[in-house]
């Protein structure tokens, strides 16, 4: 601003009316840049005079305006201006006069509402670079709320907010500076915040290298912060400062749960590097290091030990158990989710080893057949989990626990298929052999030959059938209690055995209306035929259908899922019986072995969509899904004791896989299990290989096998879906049956007193998670009475399933900020659902530290 234009606005605010009750203005002209101390004598303000402020004048210039002339408006000029206040000799003229600024720092603090106080003006004078730009200032104003920087300290860290787009507290700027990196610290220097900044940096974590570094900052404030989870580690004494623990541990805490933790591990990754964390953690115990979560390379750390644990075959159960729900809960969790969540199957499989390490002996084939549908096929279902897992490692493994979990994996391949289906197998075997041979089914259980007129003819109404090829029975429960959980519907599980030889096209006949199955050899290959018709394809399959039924229909899943809305609902408008045929699981094991697992989790969920498919666009309510068979499958290859050949039935056979044969009369294989085909109105034979031994075969497919009489071969899933309306009699009969919530937690700890910066509160699951209750995450925190938080937050996955409820207690550690607390004031433990469906629950809580804590004061 030139004095020209000084004097015109100096005029027009001498020019102005005064304000009620005054007879004369009085404006100090402050100017402590000097900036116009030089062209005073050229300025002429009619009516006006003018005093000069010298520094030694003050009382002789306070007698001239209060005494000697009272009544004359006076320009006040003052060059400089009072740290203290008080030290002003004018300050009562001062406030009823009003002031006056020309220099462009203080246009500039005006624009960005910053006090004209004289330690502003000297802070704000350090950053007349910085200001020179107006989208800088801006962002300085931008960061105002209630009014601009009240204090130098204020004043640095909103520049420094500014710099950093960062909101304006210390530990955001901290965090935007390791985040970005020595770029952003150069912006600082440059603008002169840098050492604003380490000052800030030094009172709040304690880092006091000279000179400093970010790498050496990032690995003292985590180190620091380790502390309050973990032992110091020998040899880092000088990165951690024990009196900022709480800072530090706060400040990792929540760049942590802030939804921006990306950066803050590729840090911590790098700081382990540095400083050697993997082996020095190795001294630690377990027990020192569960709760830390820092550093990734703990969960790298615990795994190890696991692991080596579970490939010398000592399981702990409990322990893994454990160590998994504690380490679930931490932020880097998902980055090694699939080995924790292996071992975690490996201990089911272990817990189920040591309650059947006696065998599997009973002596009618339908009990086996019970307590497999009952219990035996979580086994199956817990070695799918983990092999579902396993592949996940090998498409991004850790070069760490790569090897170990493959080591993992053989014990797994161990316990399962030497130990479970070995024993499982032969006793299966040895207790159904008869039945099988004398009728070709098992007495007293479901047949597949009986499903349509069991579950179609006789539905009353109209019907969907979803027949999912391969869909086994462990699967098919995955399926079911899903669909459970998530629908309001009756579902319910059942099963049926499935037709000899347990493969597809003698499966998809059997579930076919018809009075009878019959085979016969055409073109070199043996056909099953129903009531006399082909049975194979979707169009013989519908002719059959409409034969029994007109009102039917056999559709291909893929074909409705292209389809739109339209065609497909033409497809099933004014139909009672609908078939739709599902073929992921095997057709995906022709691709490839490994493709299987992964291939019944797509199963499931594409079902899932079929049924919504049907219930929200046909509005059908009755769908029974259920599989042509189940089917074998081993992750490591087969030995030869695994093997048999076909010596006994060579030069007779008609048709044979590698887990059945279909012969002609006179073939004795002796390594085979005679089995009666199709009720024996054929003249055929038919055989199957004992336990899980395979036929030698050219060709692949070793791995995924069926058509055996194996219980995962033979037992055939039913799931009957029943749609509720919410005006079904039914439904509002017995609606909190069916409708589905998430479980909930309670406190279970009866003191509500702190008395510790760090404490520990016991919690249930007040519900298991079961057919009518969902799992749910819930964050927990304590906040005061305004709602801030004043603790670090624990998380819980509430997903117990037990009964018992003693069984569904958690145990969690929280860590209070450094605040000063007062025993007369209410606080709160917030129990927040993760996901937002339910409002927050909230226990009044007292803190009496006995020593109280400071906030932590910077600069």
């Amino acid at each position: 601003m030139d004095s020209e234009q000084v004097i015109q606005d100096l005029a027009r605010r001498f020019s102005a009316p005064l304000p009620e009750f005054y007879r004369r203005r009085i404006i100090f002209w402050y100017d402590e840049e000097r900036e116009f101390e030089d062209q005073l004598d050229g300025f002429e303000l009619p009516g006006v005079k003018l005093a000069r402020l010298t520094g030694t004048n003050t009382f002789s210039v306070k007698k001239l305006l209060s005494a000697d002339d009272a009544d004359s408006d006076f320009l006040v000029y003052q060059p400089f201006g009072y740290d203290d206040p008080e030290e002003d000799w004018l300050l009562d003229v001062k406030l009823y006069s009003e002031e006056f600024r020309a220099d462009l720092l203080s246009i500039w603090m005006e624009e960005m509402h910053i006090a004209a106080a004289p330690a502003l003006r000297k802070t704000a004078r350090e950053y007349r670079k910085f200001f020179g730009e107006k989208r800088r200032r801006a962002k300085v104003a931008a960061l105002a709320e209630g009014g601009g920087p009240s204090s130098p300290s204020a004043l640095h860290l909103a520049v420094m907010a500014a710099l950093s787009a960062a909101p304006a507290n210390p530990g955001a700027v901290i965090r935007a500076v390791l985040s970005a990196g020595p770029p952003l610290l150069g912006e600082f220097a440059k603008y002169g915040a840098d050492k604003a900044f380490w000052t800030m940096v030094r009172q709040g974590t304690g880092y006091h290298e000279e000179p400093p570094a970010l790498d050496r900052l990032a690995a003292h404030i985590l180190l620091t912060a380790s502390t309050r989870t973990m032992p110091a580690l020998p040899g880092l004494e000088a990165f951690i400062s024990t009196p900022h623990q709480s800072y530090c541990y706060d400040f990792i805490s929540d760049w942590l749960h802030s939804g921006g933790s990306g950066a803050l591990y590729e840090l911590a990754r790098s700081v382990e590097e540095e400083l050697r964390l993997p082996q020095r953690l190795e001294g630690l115990r377990t027990a020192d290091i569960e709760d830390t979560e820092c550093f990734p390379c703990v969960n790298a750390c615990i795994l190890k030990r696991l692991m080596g644990d579970v490939a010398e075959h000592l399981v702990d159960v409990e322990s893994i158990t454990a160590l998994v729900e504690k380490r679930r809960a931490f932020v880097w969790y998902d980055t090694v989710r699939h080995y924790f969540e292996g071992l975690l199957q490996i201990a089911n499989m272990w817990a189920f080893y040591k309650e059947h390490a006696g065998g599997f002996h009973m002596a009618e084939p339908h009990k086996v057949w019970k307590e497999y549908t009952d219990t035996y096929y979580k086994m199956d279902a817990c070695y799918r989990q983990f092999h579902l897992n396993f592949i996940r490692s090998l498409d991004m493994p850790d070069p760490a626990l790569d090897d170990l979990f493959k080591r993992d994996a053989e014990v797994v391949e161990g316990l399962y298929k030497r130990w479970f289906l070995g024993e499982l197998g032969r006793s299966w075997t040895a207790v159904c052999a008869d039945d099988l041979r004398e009728y070709g089914k098992i007495q007293g259980v479901s047949q597949q030959t009986d499903f349509y007129r069991e579950y179609v003819k006789g539905a009353g109404s109209r019907i969907f059938v979803i027949i999912s090829d391969a869909l086994r029975y462990e699967t098919a429960a995955s399926l079911w209690e899903q669909l459970s959980r998530e629908t309001q519907a009756r579902v319910e599980l059942s099963s049926m055995q499935g037709v000899f030889p347990t493969i597809t096209k003698f499966g998809m006949a059997a579930l076919l209306p018809h009075k009878e199955l019959a085979a016969a050899e055409k073109n070199g290959r043996l056909c099953v035929l129903a009531d006399g018709l082909p049975t194979e394809g979707s169009a013989y399959r519908d002719k059959l259908l409409k034969r029994a039924n007109p009102g039917s229909v056999a559709l291909l899943a893929e074909d409705m899922v292209k389809a739109r809305r339209e065609e497909r609902s033409e497809w099933v408008k004014g139909k009672n019986v609908v078939y739709i045929y599902h073929n992921v699981i095997d057709e995906a094991s022709h691709t490839a072995d490994t493709a299987v697992f992964p291939a019944c989790e797509g199963a499931i969920q594409q079902i899932k969509n079929l049924v919504g498919m049907i219930v929200n666009n046909f509005g059908g309510t009755n769908i029974v899904i259920t599989a042509d068979h189940g089917f074998l499958y081993t992750y490591s290859p087969l030995s030869e004791d695994d093997k048999t050949d076909t010596a006994g039935f060579h030069g007779l056979d008609v048709e044979y896989g590698r887990r059945y044969a279909v012969t002609r009369a006179g073939a004795e294989p002796e390594y085979l299990l005679p089995v009666k085909f199709l009720e024996g109105k054929t003249d055929y034979q038919a055989f199957a290989p004992r336990e899980s031994v395979r036929i030698k075969m050219s060709g692949g497919g070793l791995n995924f096998v069926h058509g055996g009489v194996s219980l995962q071969e033979m037992v055939v899933p039913v799931i009957s879906y029943h749609f509720l309306r919410n005006d079904s009699k039914e439904y509002r009969h017995n609606r909190g049956r069916y409708d589905t919530k998430p479980v909930s937690i309670g406190l279970l700890s009866v003191s509500r007193k702190i008395s510790n910066m760090t404490f520990a509160l016991s919690f249930y699951q007040k519900e298991a998670v079961s057919e009518n209750r969902e799992k749910a995450s819930y964050l927990l925190y304590f906040a005061d009475s305004s709602g801030r938080q004043i603790s670090g937050t624990q998380k819980i996955i509430a997903d117990r399933t037990s009964r018992e409820g003693q069984e569904r207690t958690f145990r969690c550690t929280f860590n209070l900020k450094p605040l000063p607390f007062h025993s007369t004031e209410v606080y709160y433990l917030v129990i927040a659902d993760e996901g937002g469906a339910a409002p927050p629950q909230r226990e009044e809580f007292q803190i009496d530290i006995a020593s109280a804590v400071d906030e932590v004061n910077f600069f």
